[in-house]
């Protein structure tokens, strides 16, 4: 992986579109959530809940990965699965942002 360096504008541009996306997924997972419960009738429900959320909660903690080491990757990723868009990336050097896309198209 190439050692990008980034200015402290850009620092502050990939928080913002980080947290942002966190913001965005974590809100379609609490909807979902809300879903399932009203829907809930049997006590096995809660159960099937509780495993729901479990797999959210792993597959956002390995997602969201704030080393500066792994934001291209995982800004490649956000794009992708359409949690940020090209707009939430401006201010990053070409390079990065070419970076991003290239991992996004995988």
């Amino acid at each position: 992986m190439i050692d990008f360096k980034r200015s402290e504008a850009e620092k502050k541009i990939a928080r913002r579109a980080f947290d942002a996306a966190l913001k965005k997924e974590c809100a379609a997972v609490m909807q979902k959530f809300k879903g399932l419960a009203a829907k809930a009738e049997y006590p096995e429900d809660i159960w099937a809940i509780h495993d729901f959320l479990t797999e959210q909660r792993r597959t956002i903690d390995y997602k969201y990965d704030y080393r500066y080491s792994q934001l291209i990757v995982v800004f490649g990723r956000l794009l992708r699965e359409s949690w940020i868009e090209d707009k939430d990336l401006v201010g990053l050097s070409e390079e990065k942002l070419a970076a991003i896309r290239h991992i996004a198209s995988f």
